[in-house]
């Protein structure tokens, strides 16, 4: 009860001008955990601004609002914050791992941070999917679902009260679509080229629900991308942040979906020799709906051309492999599959067919990927071999199917 109480107090105080005194909501925003509507200045009665607000793991709670002249701001609330009335703070925001901004917030509550959102730091909100958060030492996550449409609501929800008034107030995240075209007569995608299945395989990283693939699995993806796991039904993932020069991507499963059991990155190096195992979804529509297990060895501790980012391994791999996860003989993670030899190029330049030449990308690559992206994996020492099959039988609850529609990229040439 304390935390609904707190959280209508932070929609009635949050205001680019200051405005303390608020009475509302008139109308609603209902959006996934966001909840908000219109709110008028307590002293005239009129129309003060739109906002909604979602409470998040790590304390803090988000405030997102536009007021009657069209500024946009974002707080952050906290009943443990004790800041003091006119106190500034700068606060430096990273979207999805690439994009980065500084706001500038004021305390106009001793209990809420304020800041003024430009145009294009609204633009990255309402399309990103991670929000990071830095503010002296203190760093914090804020995961971005439905920020979309929560923009919309609210941008929706200043137009009809400016036009209609208060006593008008009605859903404000009802917005009237855009007439969509007939299924059969849907334009192609951008090159003309139509969208075509696409496949590959992922694996689970935290228990927030964190899925790394390749990149060049989700590259040219039109529309959900959507991931398995065997037996189950598919969940929408979203893409976090992507990196094509060492072609990962980490995708994530809703907010609802919780993870007791996901991969751990093994925290020490891996040698020449090494046993390990490949698991992934090759071929999928053609060959088993379930995932394959290979097995081979580390052949050599750099890819093409002495790629130091890479391992080679002999453990056969297929068009749908990318991504996938390899294994040590412990059950953890040693490497992500990422692509096999170009057998057909190979054999014109030499006159010989290569045979069992994989590529996995190492750890070192991986870790820096997701420390850059701050997901809270785990590492683990290597302990008792296991058997291959209780190796894949651990891995079935987080490796994952990946799938979407997509168009012809080069990059699909890796698979």
């Amino acid at each position: 009860m304390w935390l609904k109480s707190f959280i209508v107090a932070c929609l009635l105080q949050v205001s680019v001008a200051g405005i303390a005194h608020a009475k509302g909501p008139f109308g609603s925003v209902n959006v996934g955990n966001w909840i908000g509507g219109a709110f008028s200045n307590d002293e005239t009665d009129a129309f003060s601004h739109c906002a909604a607000t979602t409470p998040y793991a790590n304390g803090v709670i988000l405030v997102v609002s536009q007021n009657a002249a069209g500024t946009w701001s974002l707080a952050f609330a906290s009943p443990s914050y004790r800041f003091n009335k006119g106190e500034n703070a700068a606060i430096d925001v990273t979207f999805d791992g690439r994009e980065q901004a500084r706001l500038y917030a004021t305390a106009y509550q001793s209990n809420m941070l304020t800041a003024v959102m430009p145009v294009n730091v609204v633009r990255t909100f309402q399309k990103a999917s991670l929000m990071v958060a830095t503010a002296g030492r203190s760093v914090l996550n804020f995961d971005l679902t439905s920020t979309g449409p929560v923009i919309a609501a609210l941008a929706n929800c200043v137009a009809k009260v400016k036009a209609d008034g208060l006593n008008k107030a009605g859903d404000f995240t009802k917005v009237a679509a855009k007439p969509q075209p007939a299924p059969d007569k849907q334009a192609p995608p951008a090159g003309g080229k139509p969208a075509r299945a696409k496949s590959g395989t992922g694996f689970v990283v935290s228990a927030n629900g964190h899925v790394v693939t390749n990149n060049h699995v989700i590259d040219g993806c039109v529309g959900d991308i959507k991931g398995n796991l065997t037996g189950e039904a598919a969940m929408v993932l979203r893409v976090v942040s992507s990196d094509a020069n060492n072609d990962l991507a980490l995708l994530q499963a809703p907010s609802t979906t919780t993870f007791k059991d996901f991969a751990r990155i093994r925290d020490r190096s891996i040698r020449s020799g090494d046993s390990i195992v490949a698991i992934g979804f090759p071929y999928h529509g053609l060959l088993t709906s379930d995932f394959t297990v290979t097995t081979g060895i580390v052949s050599s501790l750099s890819g093409m051309h002495n790629d130091s980012r890479f391992l080679q391994i002999s453990a056969p791999v297929q068009p749908g492999n990318s991504g996938g996860p390899l294994f040590d003989t412990t059950g953890q993670i040693v490497g992500v599959v990422t692509a096999k030899i170009p057998v057909l190029r190979i054999a014109a330049a030499t006159g010989n067919i290569p045979e069992n030449i994989n590529f996995a990308i190492k750890t070192g690559a991986l870790r820096d990927f997701l420390d850059n992206s701050v997901v809270p994996y785990q590492t683990a020492e290597p302990k008792s071999e296991l058997k291959t099959t209780d190796i894949a039988g651990n891995a079935r609850p987080y490796t994952m199917l990946i799938s979407c529609n997509g168009t012809e990229r080069a990059a699909d040439a890796k698979r």
